[in-house]
């Protein structure tokens, strides 16, 4: 009689976190520090405190600060990241047209 051959082991998934790639997703791998960053950086604090009216912003606003809130809130965190990705659009409409043109023939 032959023997049943033991089952064999198949290789364990991946574990979703850790490799769940997100093609249509342009925030995918930045981190909330660097979106907060970019924008105190190219706004300033008072004019991002105009734009998104939150106290983290406005009232002794910081990074650190405004992490700890943004965190916690999803709706203001959206706000935010939507803020990113406009001021990313402005940022490309306002540079200059480079075209990859070949070069006259002489």
């Amino acid at each position: 009689m032959a023997t049943p051959s033991a089952p064999s082991a198949a290789p364990a998934p991946e574990a979703a976190s850790t490799s769940v790639q997100q093609p249509g997703n342009p925030l995918h791998g930045i981190k909330l520090e660097a979106i907060v960053s970019a924008l105190a950086t190219h706004y300033g604090w008072e004019e991002l405190g105009q734009r998104i009216n939150i106290r983290c912003f406005t009232s002794e606003p910081s990074v650190a600060s405004s992490l700890k809130f943004l965190r916690k809130t999803p709706w203001a965190r959206e706000k935010v990241e939507s803020l990113y990705l406009f001021m990313l659009r402005e940022i490309k409409r306002n540079s200059p047209t480079q075209h990859n043109f070949p070069p006259p023939r002489t």
